[in-house]
């Protein structure tokens, strides 16, 4: 009986152990399939004073709008962060994400910061040379060497909350300048395409079409 007794216990230790390992196994494999993160999403509360997490949500500044495809990014006290922006100015044809200057995204944060709840469209971000020659030889008024191609510019509009109709480019690079900003402005106000243009390159202003 004895000897029965401890055949016994060693298969319930042995079953005891590949149960165990079935249960690793399930949890590392349920791990690997889930999906990332989604590229959008809010933080569910933030940190208060002393870094205790609060139930209080990060207030929202604004809605970031991608115009060439249905991707939006929140913009409140983290979101979005840097990888997040640059994804959603990736190159809209060529599909390609490249890093853009930090000095944009604050410069969206700012602008979300002085109209609470606005609509910002991104008119262009990042675009690669193969795109920013072929808009150029169909006549786009685009630079042949454009801050786009670096991800140094962003082309955007602005709709206050509850606005139907952005601000004008000429009072929001008006705005923009008032922020600080010294790269290049400029203002764009075309009948279907009204724009502002911001880069971090050399200091100057202009009118385009």
């Amino acid at each position: 009986m004895a000897h029965g007794a401890h055949d016994m216990s060693r298969l319930a230790a042995r079953a005891t152990v590949a149960l165990v390992a079935a249960v690793a196994a399930a949890s590392v494999a349920g791990a690997t399939a889930l999906d990332p993160p989604p590229v959008l999403r809010r933080p569910a509360g933030k940190l208060d004073r002393k870094g205790a997490a609060s139930d209080e949500p990060s207030p929202v500044r604004a809605t970031l709008v991608d115009t060439h495809s249905p991707a939006r990014l929140v913009v409140d006290d983290l979101e979005p962060t840097q990888r997040r922006f640059d994804e959603l100015l990736r190159d809209p044809v060529m599909g390609g994400a490249h890093p853009t200057d930090p000095r944009l995204l604050g410069l969206v944060r700012a602008l979300a910061t002085r109209h609470p709840l606005a609509h910002i469209d991104v008119v262009s971000g990042f675009r690669s040379p193969r795109l920013n020659e072929a808009l150029r030889k169909k006549g786009h008024h685009v630079a042949s060497h454009s801050q786009h191609t670096l991800g140094h510019a962003l082309d955007l509009r602005l709709f206050p909350d509850g606005a139907t109709e952005p601000i004008d480019p000429r009072a929001l690079a008006a705005e923009v300048r008032g922020l600080g900003w010294t790269g290049g402005v400029g203002v764009y106000l075309g009948a279907d395409d009204r724009f502002v243009h911001a880069d971090v390159g050399p200091t100057r202003s202009w009118n385009g079409q």
